[in-house]
């Protein structure tokens, strides 16, 4: 069977440098191009291997006979690479945060009627993963539920759209709110952080730190914790390349990860 032609939107960032690495190895994968808004040279380096790639600032450049983009840009980038890309027949892996309901309704939309696959995942991260369905397996047994988060001082969105995919699961799974009573007197503004169904969630920024997302159930004498992190860019590597063989067999809109794991 050949090879699955892979073109990683976002290619000069970090994320994008590390799926070009990942995708390079793979015997049944190829990365055949890169795009970047940013680009101005028209090749791009594979950190770590002798290839050179075609580097692109444009989607309307990219190969013919691609099969995958994967898109590690922002939520605007994720937005253009699935209207570009589905007319084209191109299935997409969006790991792109900050997703609005809006480009999810588009994404399904195009997903049926061009018939290709369209994964978008919040975090390709297996433990992560886990971590959510772990929360909505004991969300029933608690009261009160507390997530911090904290990534590098660039992420661009709080909380993490990780947190907030954690946050609505445990809710889900409580199957109503959660209590979270407001301070009598709050000295400094905001500190119990933002609400959402019953879940006080917390984001900090800080240089460092790639992904740590940390749930905690209380209830009556008693306190669980869920934590996760990822300590480099790496633990998101197999995730990514799963989406990218289940894209080119799976049509339709699949949202998380989970869904693919069967969890």
């Amino acid at each position: 069977m050949p090879p699955i032609n892979v073109v990683v939107n976002g290619a000069l960032g970090k994320m994008g440098q590390q799926v070009l690495t990942a995708v390079s190895v793979e015997e049944d994968m190829h990365a055949i191009a890169g795009v970047d808004q940013a680009a101005k040279n028209d090749t791009l380096s594979i950190p770590g291997l002798p290839d050179q790639l075609p580097l692109s600032h444009s989607l309307n450049d990219v190969p013919q006979d691609v099969q995958v983009i994967v898109d590690f840009t922002n939520a605007e980038g994720a937005s253009t690479v699935i209207h570009t890309a589905a007319p084209r027949k191109i299935n997409v892996v969006i790991g792109s945060t900050g997703i609005p309901e809006s480009t999810l309704n588009e994404a399904d939309k195009l997903a049926s009627e061009y018939s290709v696959g369209i994964i978008i995942a919040p975090n390709f991260a297996m433990g992560a993963v886990l971590m959510e369905h772990l929360a909505k397996i004991a969300a029933p047994f608690f009261d009160y539920a507390d997530l911090t988060e904290t990534h590098h001082e660039k992420k661009i969105d709080a909380p993490s759209g990780t947190a907030l995919a954690i946050a609505k699961t445990t809710a889900e799974g409580k199957g109503g709110s959660f209590d979270a009573p407001p301070p009598e007197k709050e000295l400094v503004p905001g500190t119990r952080g933002g609400i959402l169904k019953g879940v006080t969630i917390h984001s900090a920024r800080m240089p460092g730190r790639v992904a740590h997302h940390e749930l905690i159930f209380g209830a009556l004498g008693q306190t669980l914790t869920i934590r996760h992190d990822s300590i480099s860019r790496d633990s998101f590597m197999p995730g990514v390349l799963m989406a990218v063989r289940e894209a080119v067999n799976r049509p339709g809109l699949t949202v998380g990860l989970d869904k693919i794991l069967g969890l």
